[in-house]
């Protein structure tokens, strides 16, 4: 763990007029810090070992879409959760990704301080940069702690993006089936 963590989250109790000395506190530091490396642990991971080699040919030139992969981020704007899912899809070109990839591709980024616009944009990115897909597409829809909890206060608001390349972006049949699979 890195030492520096403990201490700075102890001068924000400090900051907030707390007494970190008090019983319910005197562990907060270490546990904050512990949590908030668990969060980010996106930073220590890269592409090329989430994917480990896990690419298997295949003469499969259909559509190929996960839906309804769970993800927390953090926003990095106020250090406020954003949760929600990912609906990822490529269409191979001679090679499969395997399934528990694509949700660990989606962790991996989600696991940093983001922006949703962004995270949706990583994902599909390095979708395509390991499957050399012939397009892939990527909508995330999320609830913002940031705007619920603080600011406007909007409990039901929920925001969606979405990033597509390739024929998922300039062929509509690809682009609607993709759509129409996912709301499913």
């Amino acid at each position: 763990m890195n030492t520096q963590l403990p201490h700075h989250y102890r001068e924000i109790l400090v900051g907030l007029g707390e007494n970190p000395e008090r019983e319910g506190l005197l562990d907060t530091p270490k546990r904050a810090a512990k949590a908030m490396q668990y969060l980010c642990h996106g930073y220590q991971q890269s592409l090329e070992e989430i994917v480990n080699g896990a690419l298997f040919a295949s003469d499969n030139d259909e559509m190929v879409i996960v839906k309804d992969i769970e993800l927390y981020s953090l926003c990095e704007h106020h250090l406020l959760p954003f949760i929600g899912k990912a609906h990822v899809a490529y269409i191979p070109t001679g090679k499969v990704l395997g399934l528990s990839k694509v949700a660990r591709i989606v962790d991996m980024y989600a696991r940093r301080l983001q922006i949703q616009e962004n995270l949706t944009k990583q994902i599909a990115d390095a979708i395509q940069q390991v499957t050399n897909a012939a397009g892939v597409a990527v909508v995330i829809e999320a609830k913002h702690m940031c705007m619920m909890m603080r600011g406007v206060e909007k409990q039901n608001s929920m925001m969606y993006t979405s990033v597509m390349l390739g024929t998922l972006r300039s062929n509509q049949a690809s682009r609607t089936e993709f759509l129409k699979l996912i709301t499913k």
